[in-house]
This record gives C-alpha cells, sequence and structure tokens, in this order.
C-alpha cells in the first residue's frame, strides 16, 4: 500500500495524537498535514533502521528535523537572495504613481489584490498571475511600475539584466539563463524582473542559432516558473512587443500583457508634486507645468527636475543667497528638454493595445 494514500483521522484525533507525542498542540488543519507526513516519516525511519518505530519517536524525530529543515531552506533562500542582488522597495513608491492611470488600476485589481487576499481567491477559484508583460514607448515607467508593485506587496526586488547573462560571450547566454532561472525558483516573496525582454525572446523567424536556442530556452523557463507553489512574480518588459517571439505572446505563457503608454495631466501631476517636494521652491503654477510637459515620459520630468536642482544648488553656491525654484525655473529648464514621446509613438503604440493586449 502506498503510504500517501492512507486517509488521516478526524482532525481532533490528529491533534490528540500529536499532542501526546510531542507535548506540542497544533490547529486542526496543521495536525492533518502533520499526520500524514509523520506516517510517511514512520515508514521510512522504520526502513532505515530495520525495525518498526512508534508513533511517537517517529513523531519526535520528525517535528525535530523540520525545524532544522525549515532553518536551512530560509538561510539558503538568504543567501540566494543576497547572491541575485535583491533589494528591498518602498511602499510609498506605489503612491507616486496617479490613480487615473490605467495601468495602475489594473495591476491594483488583477495582480496585487489576488496575491494580498489569498483567501478569497482560493474561494473564487481565481489563480493570481505569475508571469506577465509590460510594454510601451522608452520611458514610459514601466520599471516604475515592476518597483512599485514589489513596493506595494512588500516582497523582494530581483532585476535580471541581459548584460549579466551575456558576461561569458552570446553563447552562454541560454546556460546563464538557466541557472538563473533556477535560482529563482527557489525564491519566495519575490518580484523577478528583465528589462529589454526582446533582447532575450526576440521572434525565432529571422534569428541566427544562437538567439533561437536563448528563445527555446525561455520558453521552457517560463512554464517551470509558474509550476512553483512559491510567491513568485516574474515581470518581463519591453519597447518592441511586435519584435518578440509570437509563442510567447499566446495564452498559457503570460498571464497578462499590459500596456504602460503616456501620462495623462493626473498623472502628470502627481510626478511633478514628487519632485517638487524634494526641491527648495517658491511659488510655482503646477497647472502651468503640467500643461508644459505634456509628451513627457516619467523619465523625462526626472531628467527635468535633475537639471532643475543641479541649476538651483550652482546659483546659490554662486550668490551666497537662498534661491528657490520658481515657475519661470522650471519653465525654462523645459524649454531645453524635447520629450522622448512623438505623436508617431503614441499611434504606434495604440495600435500594439489593440494587437497584443491581454488582461
Amino acid at each position: 500500500m502506498n503510504i500517501s494514500t492512507i486517509m488521516p483521522p478526524e482532525s481532533e484525533v490528529c491533534v490528540s495524537k500529536i499532542f501526546e507525542a510531542s507535548g506540542t498542540k497544533f490547529e486542526s488543519e496543521t495536525a492533518i498535514d502533520l499526520w500524514q507526513k509523520i506516517i510517511q516519516h514512520k515508514w521510512i525511519l522504520s526502513e532505515k533502521l530495520r525495525r518498526d518505530v512508534g508513533f511517537k519517536t517517529a513523531c519526535i524525530d520528525f517535528l525535530e528535523n523540520m525545524g532544522a529543515d525549515e532553518e536551512r531552506v530560509v538561510h539558503n533562500r538568504e543567501e540566494l537572495l543576497a547572491q541575485m542582488g535583491a533589494r528591498t522597495i518602498s511602499r510609498d513608491l506605489w503612491e507616486t504613481i496617479s490613480d487615473t492611470q490605467p495601468p495602475k488600476k489594473l495591476i491594483q485589481k488583477r495582480i496585487i489584490l489576488p496575491l494580498v487576499e489569498e483567501g478569497l481567491s482560493r474561494k473564487h477559484g481565481v489563480t493570481p498571475p505569475k508571469a506577465i508583460i509590460f510594454f510601451g514607448p522608452p520611458g514610459t515607467g514601466k520599471t516604475h511600475f515592476v518597483k512599485a508593485m514589489a513596493g506595494r506587496l512588500a516582497w523582494w526586488f530581483v532585476e535580471i539584466a541581459p548584460s549579466m547573462l551575456m558576461a561569458d560571450g552570446v553563447d552562454k547566454i541560454g546556460a546563464h539563463l538557466r541557472q538563473v532561472m533556477e535560482k529563482a525558483r527557489d525564491l519566495d516573496q519575490v518580484v523577478i524582473f528583465i528589462d529589454e525582454f526582446e533582447e532575450l525572446a526576440g521572434s525565432r523567424d529571422m534569428a541566427n542559432r544562437v538567439d533561437r536556442s536563448i528563445t527555446n530556452e525561455f520558453l521552457k523557463q517560463v512554464p517551470l516558473l509558474k509550476s512553483q507553489p512559491n510567491k513568485l512574480l516574474l515581470v518581463c518588459a519591453t519597447n518592441y512587443i511586435r519584435q518578440l517571439d509570437a509563442a510567447l505572446l499566446r495564452p498559457g505563457r503570460f498571464d497578462c500583457i499590459i500596456p504602460v503608454g503616456a501620462l495623462d495631466s493626473e498623472g502628470r501631476r502627481t510626478i511633478l508634486e514628487y519632485y517638487l517636494a524634494k526641491l527648495n521652491t517658491g511659488v510655482v503654477d503646477l497647472d502651468r507645468i503640467v500643461d508644459l510637459t505634456a509628451r513627457f515620459t516619467p523619465a523625462d520630468v526626472e531628467y527635468l527636475f535633475q537639471k532643475v536642482a543641479q541649476h538651483a544648488f550652482e546659483k546659490e553656491y554662486q550668490n551666497k543667497d537662498n534661491f528657490s525654484v520658481t515657475t519661470e525655473v522650471i519653465s525654462q529648464a523645459i524649454t531645453s528638454i524635447r520629450p522622448s514621446l512623438t505623436d508617431e509613438m503614441i499611434e504606434e503604440h495604440k495600435e500594439d493595445i489593440s494587437t497584443y493586449s491581454r488582461i
């Protein structure tokens, strides 16, 4: 008879038996789970010692070893997180994204809530996403969204840069990718981020042998990572979704394919307020700055305020007098920055949304 098929007794009996054997009282559900594992351990231990051991001996031995195993698992994961450059992200980052930005509402509803409300998800048969793609023009805040998600979930953030995988040459990328993804599958409560995804998973139609092998490896690794019971979220970002291999974009591999586009006025206002709070400001007409930054991406706004901050620093250093950032100072800086987004890019992104988006 297969030991794993033996049905446990009633929950009260499990609780009582384990308490009598170990002196520790567990909750009913935990006790049922433990009973099955202890019975299995009793059989293994009896085989090992070549004599039948009692339930009490098996119970005590299992509980002692289980604690050591759990401690080892935690230690190994901590070492692995350090090796992969894991870091924590402030929850405040989530608040720098305007609620009017469509991706924020979608991410909150489709990704974050199912992960946070696990019991409710199970009750209604909702499976939280484990692999998603963000796509959109350069600088639109895809990386910012990923980091903000990690902060909101209070999970680790691990970035796997294509350059890391290319350290030993192009021919080794596939092997490095497999090794990294194998390590990632042992992590827990972590957001794994891959930017410039098209560099690793481009279309195989016109690719050379090496590029095809890298894409093939990724096609294998995504389902393996999704099959893990750990709390993992793989997020890949691309500026050029049309360059990705078609097999990756079909249902079954990535759970969601989410567009991240231009900021609306409220989105720009939220980011502008965030950066203004870091400056020594005088009178600033925020409405005017919002209007002047149309077609600005989050990266453009960040660059704008780096210029303004440096200008203010230099002026006060030269004049030895308090320098306050005003509307005029910011407006002048804006004239020297060309917005990243063009009408052509915005129209192309709209076409990509209708073709590739899956939420």
